[in-house]
């Protein structure tokens, strides 16, 4: 495991934004597993979760000039990881958006610098049903900009679809869907694989691998990237 996935897990373990148990989903699914990106919640978390998500951008390559952050949660991340980059010498322009369009002042959906002609790198949380994702799409064609790829904390590599649904081994997760569907390309810092890996390794965490390899024989993806 590269070493920016193996900090992400376990400053999601400290931060307890990773949790262990059993949990229902928006889904209706009742997983081993819960990640909430809310609980980074200080600056000294922030910063050390942004170099997690810069280090995984440039080891996908991803080629970006501008970075955007979805409402809600995105806003932070994204700001986080502009901030990350300039402490590495790179100041790169930032944007997002609202969830409600302004008719007075400025106006619009839109904040920050403008993405007409850039590459624009998304930041987001995760990716559960595509439908933020594919909005903020929207928004940066909209606005003149060239979608270059999509950064999240983690990958579940659950698919959207139940099982018996027909569709058999071509059921996309998420991430997988949005990747097909729009020709960008998703990255994570860490997904369901990655985090099988960690447990595995992990005393503390390692009761919990059964369970994890159960959920993930009902609902993965079947992809380990």
């Amino acid at each position: 495991m590269s070493d920016h996935r193996a900090r992400f897990l376990q400053l999601a373990l400290h931060a307890q934004a990773l949790r262990f148990g059993e949990f229902t989903l928006k889904s209706g699914r009742l997983s081993p597993y819960f990640f909430n990106a809310g609980r980074f919640d200080s600056g000294a978390r922030l910063a050390e979760l942004a170099a997690c998500y810069a280090d995984a951008v440039d080891a996908a390559g991803l080629q970006f000039d501008l970075l955007f952050g979805p409402a809600y949660k995105g806003i932070p991340l994204a700001t986080a990881v502009g901030c990350e980059y300039a402490h590495r010498g790179r100041d790169v322009p930032l944007a997002f958006n609202r969830k409600e369009a302004k008719d007075h002042g400025e106006g619009g959906l839109l904040i920050g610098a403008p993405l007409d002609g850039r590459n624009v790198l998304i930041v987001d949380d995760v990716i559960t049903a595509g439908t933020a994702i594919r909005e903020a799409l929207g928004l940066i064609r909209a606005g003149g900009g060239r979608p270059a790829g999509i950064v999240v904390a983690l990958d579940r590599q659950e698919v959207l679809t139940e099982p018996g649904d027909g569709q058999g081994s071509a059921r996309l997760s998420a991430a997988q869907a949005v990747a097909a569907e729009t020709g960008v390309p998703v990255v994570a810092v860490a997904n369901l694989h990655d985090l099988l890996d960690f447990a595995g390794e992990s005393a503390e965490l390692v009761h919990h691998r059964e369970d994890l390899l159960a959920y993930r024989a009902r609902y993965g993806s079947g992809s380990s990237d």
